[in-house]
């Protein structure tokens, strides 16, 4: 048995016994950073610290406190809130109580979180603020289960209720707790197993109300043996972590550090990102694509605006990155180097001093890598970023197998693909491309719902992704679409909308989102929304100063400006893929009309209802076959 198996397979059974052990044999080193704005509004925020023991003094008196109010293990506590270090010490607390976090995203709205809250039997809800209170008072009658608020940051919350009190006050009350019981936490973890419940994660589905997905202690147990195991991450690392934790790709990034026990810098303030970047200088950060997406899009749109010159020059250091990314990555897997013809290297160093440099000085400086999940990355911009010396290493999994079931692996990964199986994962492709996954890190099944469970999870432990994909002879998946968004037309060919988007994403510097549609129907069309930060900056260099975004994306200008992006995609397109007609919509895609979900992925069928006339008409009048 080899060292990784070994380690993987002597885990212990949950996260909060890993972070007794990190405590234990760190106390005194950094653990977390997180940011404190000024007092007056002004001026730049003052990062502060925390040691794994003085996390740990924390943790245990949020446990301590929840033991207080009532919870018994497996008992559920829901967290609404967004990325902020009281999310992680809240969540350590929850687990090190033997109980089970229910994560609630705080833009969902009063209705759904209620069915949350309900649906998982929540006995105490975390929240963050007066916002999410207000939410829980409006509907307290549903609730029948839930005993108790906690409110983090209590400004503006009335408080007043003696169901509801402020973090500080369930720590203080835990401090005393453990002033006369000392050993409680310890002897509550000591008593956990790997099979109860550690985390119920309801997915944002598409259609209907949302599963919760029941992952016991031993999936993040298995977990930050895992991801560590690859050697992707190290005691030295500086992780920037801004990902909604209330999501499974944010809560298995808190799980690997506590193994590997570097320091993490929490915010998850997207509107901060790119000041905090120069402040933190991280060794590693997770994202999702679209993040970068819209980096790709502000360099492009930059150096645009900077003029003909400016603007060539960059076309020309994108189109180096990537052949020297491809050409690299190729040599790499050959030989074992990543080595480039002299001519390309050339090429390469002189882009790198006009253009690359700049990038790297904006993510921080320090970027070893970055991961990216939830949704596929366009190749086109991958290899870009590679090229630039921004390593974005490709991963994939589900809520329901514990956000990472394949990452690629450091030096060697390979864009366009989404590495090879965690160790202890094993993956299998179905006759019909569906990807099945089996291992510790898959759910027990879905909260409630036995039917939904049988649907998607084999008697023997094989798990159903929805997901088509093609494994290398080496073992390197490449995820080619979702089963359900496959797009046959009446003509017979199969399109994959995800390639065809992806490709538009990497040729228009504006599009924020696109939708291909095809299904059933002789050619393709397009939705696409434009980026407000990008399309308005365009507005005022052509003629279009002073208007809304709803008349600047209904310009002739606008539409013949995105028509020349189409035409270029088209060029590269097989003739039964190419996009015929398209339609700029009014406004961007967002969470708060449901048409996203929090980790920005888009709800097709939510996007298609609502904008079901706009489709209609690209289809009016044309001739089926």
């Amino acid at each position: 048995m080899s060292d990784t198996q070994t380690l993987i397979e002597n885990r212990p059974p949950s996260v909060a016994g890993l972070f007794l052990e990190r405590v234990a044999a760190t106390p005194d080193a950094e653990a977390y950073r997180y940011p404190v704005p000024p007092a007056s509004g002004e001026g730049p925020d003052d990062w502060r610290s925390l040691t794994w023991a003085q996390a740990a003094e924390r943790v245990h008196a949020v446990a301590a406190g929840l033991i207080e109010l009532g919870i018994e293990p497996e008992q559920r506590v829901a967290l609404a809130s967004s990325t902020r270090i009281e999310w992680i010490l809240a969540d350590l607390g929850i687990m090190c109580a033997g109980a089970a976090t229910t994560t609630v995203y705080p833009q969902t709205n009063a209705d759904e979180s209620a069915y949350i809250v309900s649906d998982s039997g929540s006995r105490v809800l975390i929240a963050e603020d007066a916002a999410q209170l207000a939410k829980v008072k409006e509907k307290r009658g549903e609730l029948p289960d839930l005993t108790h608020v906690v409110v983090i940051d209590p400004a503006g919350a009335d408080t007043g209720e003696d169901w509801v009190l402020t973090l500080d006050e369930l720590e203080r009350r835990g401090a005393a707790r453990l002033e006369k019981d000392p050993d409680l936490i310890e002897n509550r973890v000591g008593a956990l197993t790997k099979d109860q419940l550690a985390t119920l994660i309801y997915t944002s589905g598409t259609t209907g109300r949302p599963k919760g997905v029941r992952l016991p202690h031993d999936c993040w147990s298995y977990m930050a043996k895992a991801t560590t195991a690859t050697g992707l991450i190290s005691a030295d690392d500086v992780q920037y972590l801004w990902l909604p934790l209330a999501h499974v790709f944010g809560k298995v990034l808190t799980s690997g550090q506590i193994e590997a026990g570097h320091v993490t810098a929490v915010d998850g303030r997207v509107d901060k990102i790119i000041e905090n970047l120069p402040v933190v200088r991280p060794t590693y950060m997770a994202a999702v694509p679209r993040i970068f997406e819209k980096v790709y899009n502000g360099v492009a749109a930059k150096a645009k605006a900077g003029g003909a010159a400016k603007y060539k020059i960059f076309q020309w250091a994108a189109e180096v990155a990537r052949e020297y990314a491809k050409v690299t990555q190729d040599n790499f897997r050959r030989t074992g180097t990543a080595s480039a013809p002299f001519g390309l290297s050339a090429k390469h160093k002189a882009a790198d001093a006009l253009v690359y440099a700049k990038i790297r000085e904006a993510f921080g400086g320090n970027l070893r890598a970055c991961v990216s999940g939830s949704a596929a990355l366009a190749p086109d911009i991958g290899y870009f970023f590679s090229g630039a010396g921004i390593h974005i290493l490709e991963g994939y999994g589900l809520t329901e197998s514990s956000a990472a079931s394949f990452v690629n692996p450091g030096e060697a990964y390979r864009t366009g693909t989404v590495g090879k199986p965690l160790p202890g994962t094993e993956v299998r492709i179905a006759d019909d491309g569906e990807i099945l996954l089996r291992g510790p890190g898959i759910m027990q099944g879905y909260h409630k719902l036995p039917e939904k469970t049988a649907e998607v999870l084999e008697p023997d432990g094989w798990f159903h992704t929805g997901d088509i994909g093609e494994l290398s002879p080496d073992g390197y998946l490449r995820i080619t679409d979702r089963k359900k968004d496959l797009i046959k037309t009446s003509g017979g060919k199969y399109i994959a909308p995800a390639e065809v988007e992806g490709r538009f994403k990497a040729v228009c510097p504006y599009v924020s989102n696109i939708l291909v549609h095809g299904a059933d129907r002789n050619f393709c069309t397009a939705l696409i929304a434009l980026d407000e930060a990008a399309i308005m900056a365009w507005a005022q260099e052509n003629g279009l100063a002073g208007k809304t975004y709803a008349e600047v994306v209904a310009a002739p200008a606008t539409i013949g400006m995105v028509q020349g992006y189409v035409d270029q995609l088209n060029a590269g397109l097989q003739r039964w893929q190419t996009v015929k007609k398209f339609r700029l919509l009014p406004r961007d895609l967002d969470i708060e009309h449901g048409e996203v979900t929090p980790s920005l992925k888009v709800k097709r069928p939510v996007v298609e209802r609502a904008y079901k006339h706009l489709i209609d008409e690209m289809y009016a009048g044309a001739r089926e076959a």
